[in-house]
């Protein structure tokens, strides 16, 4: 019997070819009727049952704010018991699935490497650092003195307690920076600290579990084994930072600006992961390799962000459900009960006072700093979290054979109540929504007179700068009336984990450095504030955002320095030639967005192909004469309500500059009925300044309704270089009656559309007004 069961070790028998593709369903099979005995399909079936189950959990889940990551691991649970009680899959099949699953974590690992941002650590504040290094080592000690206070018998418990405790108390960058996502926040000053945080944090965790491993080595195989493990990692890192590092640098200094790195770099850098990841097996923390070579590659353009996006929806789609699935799939929580009451009682403590100090530790050093009480507390629990690192560590320690199975379903249940009790504190205790609330008024209408007029720009693409300046030096802006201007130039984020917001403070050394992502916008405003000294001071910004939060950005900035009005480009821009330029989709969603959320008056600027005469900041000294003495036309359309009584206050500011001439044009319909609202008396008030003013001219037009509207504001067209109007979105009048049906962009409103439609031809820029929507609860 021995010597048969010795003989079957050593001879397998397989089909050659293998068979791997089933020939049909309808098809008698040859071998043994089943088409999921195949390889491919079995691992296309257990794939698309797993993200099937994955999103159809995660739907509901969300609701009541759990994680992404528990419905994967439900999809993996039910997968499981469905191949042990209905589907008679063969062990390969299982085996397959894990391999392709476990690459494919090692290419999710390298690719968070790739997009996180170094530099980050290097910006951090010192708030930052203090939390990050703090709550590590808080948690750390605390954790081991509890263990080393519960255990008796120590030589049994102790690595189990000890790899608890590290796995408790590390803080995981990814996992950190995806909850930050999901809240919405990740732009904000607590999304910026949490981030630093948990970098620096992840760095020094991924310091002590090598540390720990290399003393276990030593402890366990001192001599040779010790001195090669502890080698081969000075290896990897002398490899990485001396050879890998430069390389891609150059890689990035060959590339042409603006250009796309060729493609045979992108295979050379596929090839250096799969090499390294291969030859980094033989060692117990092989995935932090990965890690460690993404981190070699530059972040962001031009190298980073190709391979970030060749490589990000089939990691972060396909790959990630599926290892987490399998992480399900080991999970069975009835053998739990197998272990001693004691031990997961003492485990339970452990973990408890871990969390809970690395909590005090986090929120201690938020209080002391007067951090806002409120947001400390939703920091330092952001900063306990866990998810999908700390689940893919625990798989892969116990198949080290550190703990038991056993305990790798006790840890896995404390890491899904860890992250599904965070999530919904913090989702009750923060609102993201509330944080542009403003109960005063930032608005043009409410300033005194004279007062320094703070306005934020937003520029795109360099096209844009040219007609925002002209808007700014149209402004009215003087010695005795200045104008703060915060120009914010906004990026999409590409290749990189962190947004990153940059002042362009001229007065720091490090100023040169910055200027890399926004020289164009840089070089225009200064020299737009250096001719226009003394009426105009000029502060730049740059954030590199993804698209769906620039807003945040956009109304963060305007809180912070007091603006009363946000002018944003509009979406779709013209060429002189009346042909469209492009139409950025991405552009009217945030505008749209910042419409609904801003703390104050925000106005989009239409450029219609308007090309600009001389200006005082593009002229040289012996120009800007003849440049002040052009007149350009400017014409208001008043209807009536807030918007555009906001909208005359900045036209009438405008006025004061002897180099505009301001129409005023008063559509007034023809059966008007007097009415003593108090919105009318404002209205009336405000015309009457205007008609007593010598430097403006006033008009009225007698309208029907809308179509007549049109052909009076279409006539003015050609007389005009700025139309000034107010959105007035819930304005319905007589004026207006008929327009909403044709309406293409409600951003615009009524009239303002009119200036966008497609077939206007003439030649002018439009700035469509909304006064700030105050909040009354």
């Amino acid at each position: 019997m021995n010597k048969v069961q010795k003989e079957i070790t050593k001879f397998t028998c397989f089909y050659l070819p293998p068979n791997v593709n089933s020939d049909s369903m309808l098809i008698n099979h040859k071998r043994d009727g089943s088409w999921l005995n195949s390889s491919m399909p079995r691992f296309e079936f257990m794939a698309f049952f797993i993200l099937v189950v994955t999103q159809a959990c995660h739907f509901v889940l969300k609701q009541f704010g759990f994680p992404l990551f528990l419905s994967q691991l439900i999809a993996g649970k039910i997968l499981s018991e469905a191949m042990n009680h209905h589907l008679k899959f063969a062990e390969d099949g299982v085996k397959v699935l894990s391999t392709i699953a476990t690459i494919g974590y090692a290419a999710f690992v390298f690719q968070i490497g790739v997009k996180t941002d170094l530099g980050m650590i290097r910006r951090a504040g010192k708030k930052s650092v203090c939390i990050g290094c703090f709550s590590l080592v808080a948690a750390t000690v605390c954790g081991l003195a509890t263990s080393r206070y519960l255990i008796k018998d120590r030589t049994r418990f102790q690595e189990s307690f000890t790899v608890t405790v590290l796995t408790t108390s590390i803080t995981s960058f990814p996992v950190i920076t995806s909850f930050l996502n999901d809240l919405k926040i990740v732009n904000t000053e607590l999304g910026r600290i949490g981030q630093s945080a948990a970098l620096i944090g992840d760095i020094l965790s991924m310091i002590l579990i090598n540390c720990t491993l290399v003393m276990r080595l030593y402890v366990d195989k001192p001599g040779k084994a010790y001195l090669v493990y502890l080698g081969s990692i000075l290896g990897f890192l002398f490899v990485v930072v001396f050879i890998i590092r430069p390389a891609m640098n150059w890689i990035v200094r060959n590339t042409p600006t603006n250009g796309r790195v060729k493609d045979v770099y992108v295979y050379g850098v596929l090839c250096i992961f799969f090499g390294f990841t291969s030859l980094a097996r033989w060692f117990p923390q092989y995935i932090m390799a990965s890690y460690i070579l993404g981190l070699a590659i530059p972040t962001g353009t031009p190298l980073g962000s190709v391979i970030v996006e060749k490589f990000d929806g089939l990691t972060s789609g396909l790959f990630m459900p599926l290892f987490v699935a399998t992480c399900g799939m080991r999970t069975n929580f009835s053998s739990i009960n197998k272990l001693q009451r004691g031990q997961i009682v003492k485990n339970l403590i452990v973990i408890g006072v871990t969390q809970l100090a690395k909590f005090l530790a986090s929120f201690s050093i938020l209080a002391f700093t007067r951090f806002p009480i409120k947001d400390g507390c939703v920091l330092a629990i952001i900063m306990c979290t866990k998810g999908f690192v700390e689940i893919a560590t625990l798989s892969f320690l116990s198949d080290s054979g550190i703990f038991t199975n056993d305990l790798l379903r006790l840890m896995t249940i404390a890491v899904v109540i860890i992250a599904s009790f965070t999530s919904i504190i913090v989702k009750i205790l923060y609102d993201p929504s509330k944080r542009y609330t403003a109960y005063e008024r930032r608005t043009i209408m409410h300033l005194s007179p004279n007062s320094n007029l703070q306005i934020l720009t937003c520029i795109h693409v360099p096209n844009h700068i040219s007609s925002v300046i002209t808007l700014l030096e149209a402004s009215g802006a003087s010695g005795e009336s200045p104008i703060g201007v915060h120009a914010l130039h906004l990026i999409k984020l590409s290749g990189q984990a962190a947004p990153v917001f940059i002042s362009h403070d001229r007065r720091k050394r490090n100023f040169s450095e910055n200027c890399s992502y926004s020289g164009n916008v840089i070089l225009s405003f200064t020299k737009f504030e250096a001719n226009n000294w003394g009426a105009v001071s000029v502060d730049l910004f740059t954030a590199v955002s993804t698209p769906n939060l620039m807003y945040e950005d956009v109304c963060t900035l305007a809180l912070d320095r007091s603006a009363s009005l946000i002018v944003l480009p509009f979406h779709r821009r013209w060429y002189p030639d009346g042909a469209v330029e492009s139409n950025d989709k991405t552009t009217r969603v945030l505008n749209q967005m910042v419409l609904d959320r801003a703390p104050c008056s925000v106005a989009i600027l239409v450029d219609r192909g308007y090309k600009r005469r001389i200006t005082s900041s593009e002229s040289s000294i012996t120009s800007m004469e003849s440049a002040r003495e052009f007149t350009q036309n400017v014409a208001m359309i008043f209807l009536g309500g807030n918007d555009d009584r906001e909208a005359l206050v900045y036209a009438m500011r405008m006025a004061e500059d002897p180099n505009i001439s301001l129409t005023v044009a008063h559509l007034v319909a023809t059966d008007d009925v007097e009415t003593t609202s108090w919105s009318k008396v404002l209205d009336l008030e405000l015309l009457k300044k205007a008609k007593s003013a010598r430097h403006i001219r006033y008009v009225e037009h007698e309208v029907k309704d809308g179509p007549d509207t049109t052909i009076i504001i279409r006539s003015m067209m050609t007389r005009f270089d700025m139309f000034i109007v107010g959105r007035a979105k819930d304005l319905e009048c007589q004026q207006t009656q008929g327009l909403g049906e044709w309406m293409e962009y409600p951003e615009l409103g009524a009239i303002g559309d009119i200036f966008a439609s497609s077939d206007v031809e003439e030649k002018f820029l439009v700035l469509v007004v909304q006064q700030q929507q105050l909040t009354t609860s």
